[in-house]
């Protein structure tokens, strides 16, 4: 059975016991918000610059162990030159190597650059498994809680890891977060909770993981500091109801953002394509 489709199943157990998600049902507001990427956008171009990925070891404080994480430097990076960041979330079944080993997010940017549709900046791809042991092995649902904790983590050891080492703009119009599946959930948790610290959000096919609305954002109207809120989903992901309850309070409530709808389940295309559109739309 394909692995996402196993994720998909099992994910509808995590956080609080199981969750029933109801029959994908769309309304006359899920649709395309920004047409597909073109073919051939997350393929290795020849004859173009090309950016550098590097896994780094960070001490992180809260776990109390060393952790991995992967980071991005555009084509042309220089020391001397100042950079704004985006945090880049996997989902429960991987690791801070899950995006480049599925995702293709160095060809994706790569490409964007040669095009001359991105703003250069620098991805950082954590682990967002918060727990000293924190390999995608044996039952990866058990350590749902510990993507809970990874907010402490990212906010108390990975930003300040990354503003000691790179030459980054260190302030909140140029710090952004997304990620997929438990990823996007955690992306929407940890950048509604800290909007003095995080410009852009995205939630890409959110998992049951996503607190609901008047939790994640008891306070619409600070929402409305965002430079960008993006919330997308697959058309025939089964997790799309979580992603519809975000949309459904943040239309009630008057907060801006983009509701993207594409064709796709809960798989890699889709994420790709919301990689491609979203990092377009930030830092500028």
């Amino acid at each position: 059975m394909n692995s996402a489709v196993l994720i998909l199943g099992s994910l509808l157990a995590v956080a609080q016991g199981p969750i029933q998600a109801p029959p994908i049902k769309l309304g006359p507001d899920d649709k395309p918000a920004f047409p597909q990427a073109p073919e051939g956008f997350d393929k290795r171009r020849e004859g173009i610059a090309r950016g550098k990925v590097e896994t780094l070891e960070y001490d992180s404080k809260s776990v109390g162990n060393p952790r991995k994480l992967l980071i991005y430097t555009p084509p042309g990076y220089s020391a001397d030159k100042k950079y704004p960041v985006l945090y880049l979330l996997h989902g429960i079944g991987g690791t801070e190597r899950e995006w480049m080993d599925s995702g293709a997010p160095d060809a994706i940017l790569d490409n964007l650059y040669a095009d001359g549709k991105l703003a250069p900046m620098i991805v950082v791809m954590p682990n967002g498994r918060a727990q000293p042991n924190d390999r995608a092995e044996g039952n990866v649902f058990a350590s749902a809680p510990a993507f809970e904790k990874f907010e402490a983590d990212l906010l108390g050891s990975v930003i300040p890891f990354i503003e000691a080492k790179y030459p980054v703009i260190g302030d909140r119009e140029h710090r952004a977060i997304a990620g997929l599946s438990m990823g996007g959930g955690q992306s929407l948790n940890i950048g509604l909770a800290n909007i003095d610290r995080f410009a852009y959000v995205g939630g890409f096919s959110s998992a049951p993981n996503t607190r609901p609305p008047e939790r994640l954002l008891p306070k619409p109207e600070e929402a409305k500091r965002l430079k960008l809120l993006w919330v997308s989903c697959g058309d025939q992901d089964g997790l799309m109801s979580f992603s519809q309850r975000t949309r459904a309070y943040l239309k009630e409530h008057g907060v801006p953002h983009v509701w993207h709808v594409e064709p796709g389940a809960h798989t890699w295309p889709v994420w790709r394509n919301d990689l491609y559109l979203f990092s377009q739309r930030i830092f500028k």
